[in-house]
């Protein structure tokens, strides 16, 4: 509340508009941000020239972020200056004073804003100035944070300037300026050109540092919007992520802590999706409800259950129970959506009641509570007028029956829809919520809310700071991770010379222990702690092997290069596989005997200029899958390795460590190979292979090699465990050969025989070739099989693929079975 001396102010944020009978004009609308490590500081300056011979009273306005708060607030009314003291969104009275803080929404009814209003009389040919200062912390939603300035100075000004500078030590990526977001309300204008940034706009960026200036003519300006509605002027931007789980900002004690791990497995979600079809929804707002749950039924994974509920008077559930996600079911799903009619009153409290025994009865009889999450996505435009009522009694109802353990997400359409209710429900069971106005496309708007809580990565998350480190923090407990977040924790150090801070985080089945790289360097002030990994599992910790590890010749690397070694025979046998970006190989199956299968799914990019490819492929993804003595599996990324053997661990690659547990050990060596050890009989190698500047036709990816493979039956099969105790012999002799006894049955220099090699009953043309492995430290002499290895391998291409990456069925031999 502000202010003496005839000032009317009001709370709110993003844009500043002048309103009256006969507009004073408006010579300057700028707008500066400053934003640094995802922290904006935002200030606008509007100036005004009352050149009527009257005083007149005009209106200051300025949208901005419901989640900023006002710093600062000053008026300049020729030579004497007011200053505001902003006290909240209570009404003070006063003879020209007047403050009122009103909630709105965004224009693409996603976000809300709040306005802020300041109404003053000017004198007649005198000037005035307003001066808004606000803060807020961005967001990340989608992988982006978004930083919004509302241009709307309701008239076309002389002098417009937007100018953004943006400061992250650990790197901007991803930049972008979008098209102006136009107001819905009447008169609001479109640029003539929505593909890129709005025109006038300056990007000049490096590694950490941004700088955007939005500088229209007047010419400009009426192009995109006669009446001065210019818009949102939107930037998003993602920080650089190379640590993948995220950094601490340090200044004067106080710390920030960003958590935003990526490349984790999604977690299985169960989902209720609540559809209000009360009379009130009839029209558009229910034909755009069902076309954006058809879109988002053909969204849901393999591994999720789900169900619908469509809710009036009466309460209509499609199935009694969780159904898994099957082509049928979605269909059949659908088809019960397409069918909702509207009708009769709104009974919130039954429906949510429905919703939530539907999902704690899937949890209890399927025993998967801390392996899934379990989600409402609710949808009314109504108040409660059936059933239950009373806005407290729902609130309690609904939080005593979730416990907890389900997370509610609401979406209110339209003006007459109990919005507090909604923010309340979501906000008191772990959800969000979102507003939609009535004009505006509600499907668009379901579809892009539930893009952000498709892909759950944790639950039940756990930040703890040693207490003798740390003596405050803000909250440390969250329900859900989904894959585009962040989690943000604000605290203050104990001594602020600390030199090390080390944290825990820990979720359903997965634990992180984090501690900075520079443990040298004290936390003062501004410096930038970027975080490192350290996972366990088991009672010690061991040193990790030589990134040179010594290895077996059998393996499978590049794009992708098969070699099979059989050291009796002193052969060496060489294939490639042409596949498919998106195919998953079996590489070794034993799941039958020893219970180890190992699959690898590649990953494609173009083929170099002149080659006779059309493309390339290489493996981003290595699953191993133990079965013996208990269930665990590994999934290697040349990122991380995520490693589930009862507790789910990440272990990023960037990081040395060793973790072991029931004859299962991981060994990484940083930014070079990862070693499995499987019962102390079977060893894998896993290179990994890393491009700081790849060229086009380059993909960070992973090479597999064999070590030891005593443990392994003699059923094993895949592409390469099919040769592992086999004997192998050349059985003609081509002419020309070097009787060298070291490299027996090698053609001479320069010399391309083929000859014919037999290898489990079939007889296989082959040509001497050499091969680099091991990063290309080692060249190794083979006897090439052409066309795909089709005559080498049992049975053709298609057999050696898996439905999915855990995926332990072989069509070879006793050991078919499906995957665990």
């Amino acid at each position: 509340s502000l202010l003496k001396h005839g000032v009317c102010v009001c709370v709110c944020v993003c844009v500043c508009v002048c309103v009256c009978k006969t507009k004073p004009l408006m010579t300057e609308f700028s707008v500066k941000s400053t934003i640094i490590s995802r922290y904006a500081f935002t200030t606008v300056s509007c100036r005004m020239l009352n050149r009527a011979s009257e005083d007149q009273e005009i209106e200051f306005q300025m949208q901005i972020p419901a989640a900023a708060f006002i710093t600062n607030f000053t008026m300049l009314i020729g030579d004497k200056v007011y200053q505001g003291e902003i006290t909240g969104r209570e009404k003070k009275n006063g003879d020209k004073v007047k403050e009122k803080r009103n909630k709105t929404s965004e224009d693409n009814g996603e976000k809300g804003t709040d306005m802020f209003r300041a109404s003053v009389v000017i004198p007649s040919k005198d000037k005035a100035a307003f001066l808004l200062s606000y803060e807020e912390l961005l967001q990340r939603r989608l992988g982006k944070y978004e930083h919004i300035i509302s241009v709307r100075p309701q008239q076309l000004v002389g002098r417009l300037m937007v100018e953004v500078n943006i400061l992250e030590r650990s790197g901007i990526e991803s930049l972008e300026v979008l098209p102006l977001q136009h107001s819905r309300q009447k008169g609001s204008g479109r640029g003539e050109d929505d593909s890129g940034p709005p025109p006038s706009t300056v990007i000049n960026q490096n590694d950490t540092f941004a700088k955007v200036t939005f500088k229209p003519s007047v010419v400009q300006q009426a192009r995109i919007a006669q009446n001065g509605v210019l818009g949102d002027f939107i930037i998003r931007y993602d920080v650089n992520r190379e640590q993948s789980i995220g950094d601490i900002q340090v200044l004067n004690g106080y710390f920030v802590h960003y958590f935003a791990p990526k490349d984790l497995p999604p977690l299985p979600k169960n989902v209720v999706f609540v559809l209000d079809s009360s009379a009130s929804m009839v029209g558009t707002k229910l034909r755009q409800t069902k076309d954006a749950l058809f879109t988002i039924l053909h969204d849901l994974r393999p591994q999720d259950h789900f169900s619908i509920i469509g809710f009036s008077n009466r309460i209509k559930v499609w199935k009694d129970h969780l159904v898994s996600v099957t082509p049928d079911n979605v269909r059949d799903g659908k088809i019960y959506i397409h069918h909702m009619s509207p009708t009769g009153g709104t009974d919130i409290n039954g429906a949510l009641q429905r919703a939530i025994k539907l999902l704690n009865d899937y949890v209890a009889h399927n025993d998967i509570e801390d392996r899934s999450v379990s989600l409402i996505i609710f949808l009314t435009d109504g108040k409660p007028t059936v059933g239950e009522t009373h806005t407290l009694k729902i609130l309690n109802n609904t939080k005593e029956a979730a416990r907890g353990q389900i997370c509610i997400f609401t979406i209110g359409i339209g003006n007459d829809v109990d919005f507090m209710l909604l923010e309340k429900l979501s906000l008191e069971n772990c959800g969000l919520t979102r507003r939609v106005l009535e004009e505006d496309d509600a499907g668009a708007q379901l579809i892009g809310f539930y893009d952000e809580i498709r892909t759950p990565l944790l639950s039940d998350i756990r930040v703890d700071y040693p207490p003798a480190v740390v003596e405050q923090t803000t909250r440390t407990l969250f329900p859900n991770y989904f894959n585009g977040s962040e989690i943000v924790i604000a605290g203050k150090l104990a001594d602020r010379k600390v030199g090390q801070l080390h944290v825990e985080v820990t979720a359903s089945n997965t634990i992180f222990l984090l501690t900075p790289n520079l443990l040298s360097v004290p936390l003062t002030s501004s410096s930038l702690i970027t975080m490192g990994v350290l996972f366990f599992l088991g009672p010690a910790l061991k040193k990790p092997y030589s990134p040179r590890i010594k290895v077996s010749k059998t393996s499978v690397d590049g794009d992708p290069h098969f070699v099979v070694d059989f050291p009796l025979n002193k052969l060496t046998v060489c294939f490639n596989i042409d596949g498919q970006p998106g195919d998953i190989l079996r590489l070794v199956s034993d799941h039958a005997d020893s219970g180890v299968t190992v699959n690898g799914e590649l990953i494609g990019a173009p083929a170099p200029p002149g080659g006779h490819k059309k493309q390339r492929t290489y493996f981003r993804t290595i699953t191993i899958l133990v079965n013996k003595p208990e269930r665990s599996y590994l999934e290697i990324t040349p990122s991380r390795v995520i490693l589930d053997g009862g507790d789910r661990l990440v272990l990023p690659c960037n990081q040395s460590t060793v973790v072991g547990s029931r004859g299962l050990e991981v060994s990484v060596s940083a930014n070079a190979n990862v070693t499995v050890t499987i019962q102390s009989t079977i060893a894998f190698v896993i290179l990994v292979h890393l491009y700081k500047r790849p060229a086009p036709y380059q993909r960070d990816h992973l090479g597999f090699y064999i070590s030891h493979s005593e443990g392994l039956s003699g059923n094993c099969h895949g592409l390469l465990g099919q040769f592992l105790n086999q004997d192998a012999k050349l059985t003609e002799e081509p002419a020309g050969l070097s009787k060298d006894p070291t490299h027996p049955l090698l053609p001479k220099a320069g010399e391309q025989s083929e000859t014919v090699l037999k290898v489990k009953g079939h007889q296989v043309p082959v040509v001497w070739k050499q091969r680099k492995i091991y990063n290309g430290e080692e060249q190794v002499d083979c006897w090439f099989a052409r066309n795909n290895a089709a005559k080498l391998i049992d049975g053709e291409y298609k057999d050696y693929l898996a439905a999915h990456p855990f995926d332990s069925e072989t069509s070879f031999g006793p050991g078919r079975s499906r995957g665990l």
